[in-house]
């Protein structure tokens, strides 16, 4: 009997209900063509749900999803949200942070058509997700930023060797199914305690994998290294700040952050959530472009499918990609990318390129 995978989806703000839906039709177009059945659960988020349930992320959600396989998370817009809603920690943020997704994984691969700086990128920065220099997520209540006076603000960097170890072994796996090499990435020469913790630990986690190749870099010299030579780089491992920074990098130089998808994940859930934001100057306005959040989707699946041992989710993921890569190839792209179609136009080339056989052999 085959299985049906339960997946959420939560739309968000700006743009987010325009690629989200794009991003199910196309992997639902998938699943079709290699016969999977997915249920797709709609879950109120953002800044609809502060209107219809006084908050970003209602309980509701957070219970909802806490029993699904996986899910579908767009950007959001919380900076626009009203008090006390803007200045708590983000929808993006809040979910990581409850569900314990603490391995934020970001390719960063040349994109045929887009504009790549460096064009033959092909590399996955994997941040730790729920610790670091982001103090809205690395304490168990509150914050560990606060302002003792009104003119002294203070920020808390935790890093502990549970979390290094276990984002360190997912970089390591990760960098092993790969071209086997591994760059850490640190400030161990000043932040000498708690990014010199980070590095330490992984070189302990490094004695696993013999078979990996592992260097290091200070965080500064790392942005010089990614502009001048992305194409050396494998898999790179980083706190959370640095892993930030340095994944919005990497989507530029491989093309476009509209082009750059993420997955979020533990051990027993990810979330899909394309790498960039909301951008609420072209929200509603039809020409944004999804490939980001097209490709988190196809990231969503193939984790899934080393999860439940499930050959069909790794098919479903090919497919996507390919009828992406077929679509653009085909000369129809938005116009980040160079081209002129709309969200709507895009998705349908992609969907037609999927339903001709694309990807499928």
């Amino acid at each position: 009997m085959s299985t049906t995978y339960r997946l959420g989806v939560l739309e968000g703000d700006g743009i987010g209900p325009e690629i989200v839906p794009s991003s199910v039709e196309i992997a639902t177009a998938a699943a079709r063509a290699t016969g999977t059945s997915i249920d797709w659960i709609t879950l109120p988020l953002g800044a609809a749900a502060i209107e219809t349930h006084g908050t970003p992320v209602p309980d509701e959600t957070k219970a909802a999803l806490a029993d699904l396989d996986g899910w579908y998370l767009g950007p959001h817009d919380s900076v626009s949200y009203p008090e006390p809603h803007k200045s708590a920690l983000n929808p993006s943020g809040t979910l990581r942070k409850h569900f314990q997704l603490f391995a934020n994984i970001r390719p960063a691969k040349s994109f045929p058509g887009a504009q790549a700086i460096c064009g033959n990128a092909d590399l996955v920065i994997v941040r730790e997700n729920t610790e670091g220099f982001y103090a809205d997520r690395n304490t168990f209540a509150g914050t560990g930023e606060f302002m003792p006076t009104p003119d002294t603000a203070i920020m808390l960097g935790i890093i502990t060797r549970e979390a290094t170890e276990r984002v360190a072994r997912v970089a390591f796996e990760l960098a092993r199914s790969r071209r086997k090499k591994l760059t850490i990435v640190h400030k161990a020469n000043v932040l000498k305690l708690t990014t010199g913790l980070f590095k330490s630990v992984c070189l302990e986690v490094a004695k696993e994998y013999p078979d990996v190749a592992v260097d290091d870099f200070h965080i500064d010299a790392m942005t010089v290294h990614l502009v001048r030579r992305a194409q050396e780089f494998d898999v790179i491992v980083t706190e959370n700040m640095f892993g930030d920074i340095l994944s919005d990098l990497a989507g530029e130089i491989s093309g476009s952050l509209g082009t750059a998808p993420s997955i979020n994940a533990s051990a027993d859930r990810a979330m899909a959530q394309a790498s960039h934001g909301s951008a609420p100057d072209i929200a509603g306005r039809g020409i944004a472009n999804p490939v980001a959040m097209i490709l988190s989707g196809a990231m969503l699946f193939e984790w899934l499918a080393a999860r439940h041992d499930d050959p069909a989710l790794a098919q479903l993921a090919k497919i996507i990609e390919a009828g992406v890569a077929q679509a653009i190839a085909s000369g129809t792209s938005t116009r980040d990318l160079g081209g002129s179609a709309s969200t709507s136009e895009f998705t349908a080339a992609v969907v037609k390129a999927i339903e001709a056989g694309a990807g499928q052999n």
